[in-house]
């Protein structure tokens, strides 16, 4: 579990975050949405330790990171795996290289436990075979798979993900959804993931924080939203036809 406490973060004199708390649990796909320039790309940072806000705490399962040292942040990362916007795969190595190279860089694995551990991880993703492959050769869904492998490598507690769905399809969108929240259900992972996808948002939304202007406006689930009397989140979520008609079709059911 993450909680967020009580974070301010100011940018050259703008606050973007307004004193925000939040809580993000373990075994949940938790979601972040808000318009741009909501703050959830800050509040995600400011949780990962990308930037460090004015005041505030943030604790992973208690532990304030806010007030760790160098050692005790760097032995925190070993439990943090990150899905990046584009995948950021390394273009030079196969599929099986990309997931082996956190567990290169931080493990103490030997090679033969290393790509064991990685072939499980493509496995699980559902790319068996495609381990000898580059990034060029395999699909943008594929190649977000490969990053979820990637991320889950070190076997993570908590996993952050930034737009994991930005530039797929729909019907490679909702693979990944799944994807995301069947790993999270299966290990017991934090997952907190940044999204402007309505979607993820509907599909797998366990609990949803939702910014407007830097302020922490709402939290539920995936049902509550559609019956939330909060104007600017239901202006947001409900913003084209379709999950509009949704929306009043389900009001009127009940």
């Amino acid at each position: 579990m993450i909680e967020v406490k009580n974070v301010t973060k100011s940018f050259d004199g703008k606050t973007i975050l307004h004193d925000v708390s939040a809580t993000f649990y373990s075994g949940k796909t938790n979601l972040i949405i808000g318009q741009s320039g909501s703050g959830k790309t800050v509040l995600m940072k400011s949780i990962v330790g990308l930037v460090t806000p004015e005041r505030g705490q943030i604790l992973f399962d208690g532990r304030n990171v806010l007030a760790m040292n160098n050692d005790q942040k760097k032995d925190l990362r070993q439990e943090i795996g990150m899905l990046f916007q584009g995948s950021a795969l390394f273009d030079s190595e196969t599929v099986l290289g990309n997931v082996m190279f956190p567990l290169v860089m931080f493990s103490k694995m030997t090679k033969a436990e290393m790509r064991d551990r990685a072939l499980f991880c493509i496995e699980r993703v559902n790319l068996k075979g495609a381990d000898n492959k580059y990034p060029s050769e395999i699909s943008g869904g594929m190649q977000k798979r490969v990053a979820i492998a990637r991320a889950i490598a070190l076997n993570p507690k908590y996993l952050f993900c930034d737009e994991p769905n930005s530039g797929l399809d729909p019907r490679t969108s909702i693979v990944i959804d799944e994807l995301l929240s069947d790993i999270t259900h299966e290990y017991g992972i934090t997952t907190i993931i940044n999204t402007h996808d309505m979607n993820s948002v509907l599909g797998i939304g366990e609990n949803i924080v939702f910014l407007n202007k830097g302020h922490k406006e709402w939290v539920g689930d995936m049902t509550q939203i559609y019956r939330s009397d909060n104007q600017a989140l239901t202006d947001f979520v409900f913003a084209t036809d379709l999950f509009r008609q949704v929306r009043i079709y389900l009001n009127d059911k009940n």
